[in-house]
């Protein structure tokens, strides 16, 4: 089986609102989802919110461009580890990545 991935690209994310809205959007969880981090754990564990195949194949989030947030907010960012690690350890199914380089653009403009 190769799970389901799902990037989460945090380009441009300063804050915690910008990384609830974020989730939202590449997980497509439901308008009514709290953009809290009690909200994002439960969504992370909850297979009913997962994208279509990702239960039976399991899910792969895989964060890219955290540096700049991570940087900005390391309160925040801590937190927000814990929350991906914590579902992803009592979540059958449920991987989260860092991604150290990339983004979703491709690739660059550098020669070479």
């Amino acid at each position: 089986m190769t799970p389901r991935v799902v990037p989460l690209d945090l380009d441009g994310v300063t804050d915690k609102a910008g990384l609830m809205d974020r989730c939202a959007r590449a997980l497509a969880l439901p308008d009514w989802f709290g953009r809290n981090w009690d909200a994002l754990a439960d969504s992370l564990g909850d297979h009913g919110v997962w994208p279509e195949g990702a239960v039976e194949d399991g899910l792969l989030i895989v964060v890219r461009n955290w540096r700049p947030y991570a940087h900005a907010r390391p309160d925040e960012w801590e937190t927000a580890q814990q929350v991906f690690g914590e579902a992803a350890d009592r979540t059958p199914g449920l991987s989260v990545a860092l991604a150290l380089g990339g983004s979703s653009q491709g690739p660059s403009d550098l020669p070479g």
